[in-house]
Protein backbone atom coordinates (compact mmCIF):
# COMPACT_ATOMS: atom_id res chain seq x y z
CA UNK A 1 0.00 0.00 0.00
CA UNK A 2 1.27 3.59 -0.62
CA UNK A 3 0.57 6.80 0.60
CA UNK A 4 -0.25 10.06 -1.44
CA UNK A 5 2.65 12.17 -0.65
CA UNK A 6 0.19 15.28 1.06
CA UNK A 7 0.94 16.06 4.37
CA UNK A 8 -2.18 17.65 6.85
CA UNK A 9 -2.09 20.11 8.78
CA UNK A 10 -2.12 18.69 11.89
CA UNK A 11 0.81 16.76 11.39
CA UNK A 12 2.91 19.69 10.80
CA UNK A 13 1.77 21.08 14.68
CA UNK A 14 2.40 17.40 15.73
CA UNK A 15 6.13 18.14 13.96
CA UNK A 16 6.51 21.39 15.78
CA UNK A 17 4.79 19.70 19.12
CA UNK A 18 7.70 16.78 18.98
CA UNK A 19 10.58 19.38 18.72
CA UNK A 20 9.02 21.05 21.89
CA UNK A 21 8.96 17.96 24.20
CA UNK A 22 12.31 16.89 22.96
CA UNK A 23 13.21 20.24 24.14
CA UNK A 24 11.82 20.47 27.71
CA UNK A 25 12.79 16.41 28.37
CA UNK A 26 16.45 17.63 28.21
CA UNK A 27 16.01 19.86 31.10
CA UNK A 28 15.25 17.80 34.20
CA UNK A 29 14.68 20.73 36.18
CA UNK A 30 12.48 22.42 33.62
CA UNK A 31 12.84 25.27 31.06
CA UNK A 32 11.60 28.58 30.38
CA UNK A 33 9.94 29.50 27.03
CA UNK A 34 12.40 32.07 25.80
CA UNK A 35 14.65 28.74 26.08
CA UNK A 36 12.13 26.47 24.29
CA UNK A 37 12.07 29.01 21.26
CA UNK A 38 15.88 29.75 21.57
CA UNK A 39 16.47 25.26 21.13
CA UNK A 40 13.60 25.03 18.73
CA UNK A 41 13.72 28.25 16.59
CA UNK A 42 9.70 28.44 17.24
CA UNK A 43 8.16 31.80 17.31
CA UNK A 44 6.35 33.22 20.44
CA UNK A 45 3.32 33.17 18.28
CA UNK A 46 3.38 29.50 17.41
CA UNK A 47 4.59 28.31 20.85
CA UNK A 48 2.34 29.46 23.17
CA UNK A 49 -0.42 28.09 21.71
CA UNK A 50 1.64 24.67 21.06
CA UNK A 51 2.72 24.97 25.19
CA UNK A 52 -1.32 25.52 25.92
CA UNK A 53 -2.15 22.59 23.94
CA UNK A 54 0.36 20.37 25.93
CA UNK A 55 -0.95 21.79 28.80
CA UNK A 56 -4.38 20.65 28.27
CA UNK A 57 -3.16 17.58 27.13
CA UNK A 58 -1.27 16.83 29.87
CA UNK A 59 2.22 16.12 28.08
CA UNK A 60 3.94 19.27 29.57
CA UNK A 61 3.50 21.39 33.07
CA UNK A 62 4.30 24.23 34.39
CA UNK A 63 6.54 24.13 37.24
CA UNK A 64 7.95 27.00 39.24
CA UNK A 65 8.94 30.62 37.85
CA UNK A 66 7.06 29.59 34.82
CA UNK A 67 9.55 27.03 33.44
CA UNK A 68 8.04 23.67 32.17
CA UNK A 69 8.62 20.27 32.40
CA UNK A 70 7.65 16.75 31.06
CA UNK A 71 3.91 15.69 32.51
CA UNK A 72 2.47 12.59 33.40
CA UNK A 73 0.95 12.12 29.88
CA UNK A 74 4.28 11.95 28.12
CA UNK A 75 5.66 9.15 30.96
CA UNK A 76 2.83 7.24 30.95
CA UNK A 77 3.01 6.68 26.94
CA UNK A 78 6.72 6.63 27.56
CA UNK A 79 6.76 3.92 29.56
CA UNK A 80 7.28 0.71 27.80
CA UNK A 81 5.16 -2.48 28.22
CA UNK A 82 1.72 -0.98 29.30
CA UNK A 83 2.23 2.08 26.26
CA UNK A 84 -0.52 0.76 24.21
CA UNK A 85 -3.13 0.56 27.26
CA UNK A 86 -1.74 4.24 28.18
CA UNK A 87 -2.71 5.60 24.74
CA UNK A 88 -5.62 3.78 24.48
CA UNK A 89 -6.62 5.47 27.78
CA UNK A 90 -5.27 9.00 26.62
CA UNK A 91 -7.00 8.61 23.15
CA UNK A 92 -9.92 8.15 24.27
CA UNK A 93 -9.72 10.97 27.04
CA UNK A 94 -9.08 13.62 24.19
CA UNK A 95 -11.99 11.23 22.36
CA UNK A 96 -14.76 12.20 25.38
CA UNK A 97 -13.68 15.85 25.15
CA UNK A 98 -13.93 16.56 21.59
CA UNK A 99 -17.52 14.59 21.96
CA UNK A 100 -18.39 17.35 24.16
CA UNK A 101 -16.39 20.35 22.56
CA UNK A 102 -18.15 19.39 19.15
CA UNK A 103 -21.06 18.20 20.18
CA UNK A 104 -21.07 14.76 18.00
CA UNK A 105 -20.16 11.19 18.71
CA UNK A 106 -16.87 11.09 17.00
CA UNK A 107 -14.51 8.05 16.12
CA UNK A 108 -10.89 7.37 15.50
CA UNK A 109 -10.30 4.91 12.39
CA UNK A 110 -7.01 3.42 10.61
CA UNK A 111 -7.08 1.57 7.34
CA UNK A 112 -5.65 -1.75 8.65
CA UNK A 113 -4.32 -4.59 6.14
CA UNK A 114 -6.37 -3.27 3.31
CA UNK A 115 -9.70 -2.87 5.52
CA UNK A 116 -11.65 0.26 7.55
CA UNK A 117 -11.23 0.15 10.84
CA UNK A 118 -12.95 1.81 13.41
CA UNK A 119 -10.67 1.68 16.58
CA UNK A 120 -11.87 3.84 18.91
CA UNK A 121 -15.11 6.32 19.46
CA UNK A 122 -16.80 8.65 22.51
CA UNK A 123 -21.04 8.81 21.91
CA UNK A 124 -23.10 9.62 24.65
CA UNK A 125 -27.11 9.49 24.83
CA UNK A 126 -27.17 13.20 23.37
CA UNK A 127 -24.62 12.14 20.51
CA UNK A 128 -25.51 8.96 19.70
CA UNK A 129 -22.74 6.87 17.27
CA UNK A 130 -24.04 6.44 13.62
CA UNK A 131 -25.99 3.24 13.23
CA UNK A 132 -23.66 0.71 10.96
CA UNK A 133 -26.68 -0.20 8.75
CA UNK A 134 -23.74 -1.48 6.06
CA UNK A 135 -20.08 -2.75 7.26
CA UNK A 136 -17.90 0.14 7.15
CA UNK A 137 -15.31 -2.24 5.63
CA UNK A 138 -18.25 -2.68 2.81
CA UNK A 139 -18.61 0.91 2.59
CA UNK A 140 -15.56 3.09 2.38
CA UNK A 141 -16.45 4.78 -1.17
CA UNK A 142 -19.88 6.21 1.12
CA UNK A 143 -18.45 6.71 4.63
CA UNK A 144 -16.97 9.58 5.37
CA UNK A 145 -14.24 7.61 7.21
CA UNK A 146 -13.87 5.75 4.02
CA UNK A 147 -13.85 8.39 1.41
CA UNK A 148 -11.11 9.99 4.15
CA UNK A 149 -8.80 6.79 3.55
CA UNK A 150 -9.44 6.66 0.47
CA UNK A 151 -8.11 9.80 -0.31
CA UNK A 152 -4.78 9.07 1.21
CA UNK A 153 -4.21 5.91 -0.66
CA UNK A 154 -2.57 6.26 -4.09
CA UNK A 155 -4.53 4.76 -7.19
CA UNK A 156 -3.33 1.48 -7.31
CA UNK A 157 -4.17 1.14 -3.52
CA UNK A 158 -7.56 1.93 -4.50
CA UNK A 159 -8.45 0.49 -7.00
CA UNK A 160 -7.34 -2.82 -5.26
CA UNK A 161 -9.37 -1.59 -2.27
CA UNK A 162 -12.64 -1.33 -4.28
CA UNK A 163 -12.12 -5.16 -5.98
CA UNK A 164 -12.15 -6.32 -2.93
CA UNK A 165 -15.54 -4.26 -1.94
CA UNK A 166 -17.64 -3.16 -4.99
CA UNK A 167 -19.24 -0.13 -5.18
CA UNK A 168 -22.89 -0.16 -3.73
CA UNK A 169 -25.95 2.61 -4.41
CA UNK A 170 -26.30 3.05 0.01
CA UNK A 171 -28.79 6.45 -0.82
CA UNK A 172 -29.46 8.73 -3.66
CA UNK A 173 -26.47 10.33 -2.88
CA UNK A 174 -24.09 7.53 -2.62
CA UNK A 175 -21.73 7.95 -5.51
CA UNK A 176 -21.41 5.00 -7.84
CA UNK A 177 -19.15 5.76 -10.49
CA UNK A 178 -15.51 4.54 -9.80
CA UNK A 179 -14.00 7.38 -12.09
CA UNK A 180 -16.22 10.58 -10.42
CA UNK A 181 -15.27 9.03 -6.96
CA UNK A 182 -11.63 9.09 -7.62
CA UNK A 183 -12.01 12.44 -9.29
CA UNK A 184 -13.79 13.71 -5.70
CA UNK A 185 -10.62 12.44 -3.58
CA UNK A 186 -8.26 13.65 -5.80
CA UNK A 187 -10.03 17.40 -5.26
CA UNK A 188 -10.23 17.12 -1.81
CA UNK A 189 -7.42 19.39 -0.42
CA UNK A 190 -5.69 18.20 2.44
CA UNK A 191 -6.12 20.56 4.90
CA UNK A 192 -9.82 20.64 4.66
CA UNK A 193 -12.25 18.26 6.58
CA UNK A 194 -14.18 15.50 4.32
CA UNK A 195 -17.94 15.51 5.06
CA UNK A 196 -20.46 12.94 4.26
CA UNK A 197 -23.90 14.79 2.91
CA UNK A 198 -26.37 11.14 4.08
CA UNK A 199 -24.27 9.89 1.56
CA UNK A 200 -23.55 6.73 3.70
CA UNK A 201 -27.29 6.85 5.64
CA UNK A 202 -29.84 8.42 5.54
CA UNK A 203 -30.61 11.03 8.30
CA UNK A 204 -26.91 11.40 9.09
CA UNK A 205 -24.02 13.49 8.52
CA UNK A 206 -20.84 13.26 9.07
CA UNK A 207 -17.11 15.01 8.60
CA UNK A 208 -13.36 13.42 8.81
CA UNK A 209 -9.69 14.76 8.79
CA UNK A 210 -6.42 13.24 8.48
CA UNK A 211 -4.46 11.82 11.13
CA UNK A 212 -1.66 9.91 8.88
CA UNK A 213 1.56 9.32 10.95
CA UNK A 214 4.68 7.68 9.27
CA UNK A 215 2.72 4.38 7.08
CA UNK A 216 -0.07 4.14 9.05
CA UNK A 217 -3.02 5.66 7.40
CA UNK A 218 -6.04 7.08 9.70
CA UNK A 219 -8.49 9.97 10.06
CA UNK A 220 -10.78 11.34 12.89
CA UNK A 221 -14.32 11.99 12.19
CA UNK A 222 -17.60 12.80 14.10
CA UNK A 223 -20.91 12.52 12.97
CA UNK A 224 -24.64 13.79 13.88
CA UNK A 225 -28.30 13.91 13.15
CA UNK A 226 -28.86 15.30 9.89
CA UNK A 227 -31.27 18.13 11.94
CA UNK A 228 -28.09 19.36 12.97
CA UNK A 229 -26.63 19.98 9.41
CA UNK A 230 -26.68 23.57 10.38
CA UNK A 231 -23.73 23.12 12.89
CA UNK A 232 -21.24 20.41 10.83
CA UNK A 233 -19.10 22.31 9.06
CA UNK A 234 -18.67 24.60 12.45
CA UNK A 235 -17.83 20.96 14.39
CA UNK A 236 -16.12 19.98 11.13
CA UNK A 237 -13.07 22.82 11.17
CA UNK A 238 -12.87 22.22 15.48
CA UNK A 239 -12.02 18.87 14.50
CA UNK A 240 -9.48 20.25 12.08
CA UNK A 241 -8.18 21.95 15.00
CA UNK A 242 -7.89 19.10 17.50
CA UNK A 243 -6.30 16.60 15.38
CA UNK A 244 -2.93 17.43 16.14
CA UNK A 245 -3.33 16.15 19.94
CA UNK A 246 -4.50 12.61 18.58
CA UNK A 247 -1.90 12.39 15.91
CA UNK A 248 0.71 13.28 18.91
CA UNK A 249 -0.94 10.57 20.47
CA UNK A 250 0.05 7.99 17.86
CA UNK A 251 3.40 9.49 17.32
CA UNK A 252 4.81 9.61 20.94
Amino acid sequence: MALKPEPTAPFHSVQYALRVLETISRHAGGVTDVQIARETGLPAVHLAPMLLMLRREGYVLQVSDGAYAIGDSMVLLGSGMDRQQALQLKLQETLDQLRDTVGAAVYISRYVDGEVKITQFADSPRTPKVHEWVDFRSAAHASVVGKCLLTQLDLNSRRDHLSRHKIARLTSRTITNERVLFSKLDAQPATVPTLDLQEYAVGTVCAAVPITAGSAVGCLALSMPVEHAHRLRAAADTLNRRAAPVLLSLAI
